[in-house]
């Protein structure tokens, strides 16, 4: 065969199961049975997990970006863009470059795993006053933002304005909020000893949610204990709230509270990618709706998987069961779905996901951490062994995971400079500024862009 009667395989994201999905297609086709291109932004896979960490300076952006082009059997192409359309008929995904170019890709097999986007409410002053925790960018600009308060309080001579410059508000009782405040809780009581003029006692943050109970899916105990760390600490958790007005210099509680400050982290959960939407196809929650093969009902080479897709859970044995957006199970969707993806274009007959779940790992800094593996609820030292353990070992190159123990080696012996990159230091992003959301098509603007480009081939 040559490369035009190529099958051609179009994976969608580089998230964790995206490039699960690109490596095991890799490494069990020959060259000759399809060609595989990928549509990401970026050339590397974000270990999103231990976005925290960078926010906080335990390890530096480079060590969760892993490279995409270290595999020794690298041979896909990739396509620098964003996929903000797909035709499921004529089998063509539009692609906006990074330059804003459109582009028509066409395929016979896709896999959709675009991920998803943070999740917000229509609150007044939310999008433009918030901050996300969702990409390399929003880390690296929260943890100068964070520092830059420090730096701008201890300039100032305004008692109210320094009171508000160092109180923080975290909106989101899950693992990215927890985490998100409790590392940055962390940074920011390690740096008032370097700024003399500041007292400690004025650094305040806040923690809320409008569940009744933190991280509920550690259960009770662990939860509790994950509330008992983060309140001896100082952390003010309010459970119950959430933001009723978000202004630039303070934001409103739902129960009536008005907090002065310029620091509102929004991690309020997520949504599937708005691209999901484009397919014009059956939703459950936002989620494209699948088999348990993760195919598309109806559709010949159609597959999603990860956060966009709502994957039935066959390990728990209950009809309705979607598996969570949780790493472990996108990695091994990724690696399953490459194999139903060979399956479909060898003819043979596809399998079904089934995963059981490992657990739960939650880094709360330092030697504070609840972990759930297996069952098994453990705190402290042991659990973040566990959680670090676990993060490590899923790094997929031995240079990401080099880079990360170097870093956690460092910051434990040498702590942190605090040190301001200076990352559009003059021109303020929020949530609005990072995710693009604006820029995908509804279904008919699909069908019609790509039917205008076949009358003009034609």
């Amino acid at each position: 065969m040559n490369t035009v009667t190529r099958p051609r395989i179009l994976v969608v994201g580089a998230g964790f199961a995206g490039v699960e999905c690109v490596r095991r297609l890799e490494r069990k086709l020959s060259p000759h049975e399809a060609e595989i291109t990928l549509v990401t932004p970026f050339a590397y896979q974000l270990y999103l997990p231990l976005l925290p960490q960078v926010a906080s300076g335990v390890l530096t952006p480079q060590s969760v970006a892993v490279s995409l082009r270290r595999s020794s059997k690298y041979r896909t192409r990739i396509i620098p863009g964003g996929a903000i359309g797909v035709d499921l008929k004529s089998k063509v995904c539009v692609v906006r470059t990074i330059t804003d170019r459109i582009v028509n890709e066409p395929f016979d097999y896709i896999v959709l795993s675009p991920g998803s986007i943070t999740r917000t409410f229509d609150i007044p002053g939310l999008t433009d006053n918030a901050f996300g925790m969702k990409t390399l960018a929003e880390a690296a600009y929260v943890r100068d933002h964070v520092i830059t308060q420090l730096d701008l309080a201890d300039a100032s001579d305004d008692p109210a304005e320094r009171a508000a410059r160092l109180q923080f508000v975290v909106v989101g009782g899950g693992y990215a909020g927890t985490e998100t405040a409790a590392c940055l809780q962390r940074l920011t009581c390690a740096a008032v000893k370097r700024y003399p003029r500041l007292d400690p006692d004025l650094i305040k943050w806040h923690l809320i949610d409008i569940a009744p109970k933190l991280m509920p899916e550690l259960g009770d105990k662990l939860g509790r204990s994950a509330l008992e760390i983060l309140r001896g600490r100082g952390i003010e958790i309010s459970l119950g709230v959430s933001i009723e007005k978000a202004g630039p210099e303070e934001v409103t509680f739902t129960d009536g509270r008005v907090i002065p400050t310029r620091t509102l982290i929004w991690t309020a959960g997520v949504a599937a990618s708005p691209l999901i939407a484009t397919l014009g196809a059956e939703t459950v929650k936002g989620r494209l709706a699948v088999t348990s093969e993760m195919c598309l009902p109806d559709h010949d080479g159609i597959f999603a998987l990860g956060d966009a897709a709502a994957v039935p859970d066959l390990a728990k044995g209950q009809d309705g069961a979607v598996c969570p957006p949780t790493a472990q199970h996108a990695m091994r969707q990724g690696t399953h779905v490459a194999d139903n993806v060979i399956a479909a274009l060898r003819g043979q007959p596809l399998r079904p996901y089934v995963h059981k779940d490992l657990g739960l790992v939650v880094d709360l800094g330092g030697a504070d951490a609840v972990s759930k593996p297996l069952g098994v609820e453990l705190k402290g030292l042991p659990a973040q062994a566990v959680a670090r353990g676990y993060h490590w070992s899923a790094l997929r190159t031995g240079v990401a995971k080099t880079r990360v123990m170097t870093n956690w080696l460092l910051n434990a012996v040498a702590g942190d400079d605090f040190v301001r990159t200076g990352f559009q230091s003059r021109k303020p992003a929020k949530l609005k500024d990072f995710e693009y959301t604006d820029a995908y098509m509804t279904p008919e603007e699909v069908r019609a862009h790509v039917e205008g480009a076949g009358k003009a081939r034609a």
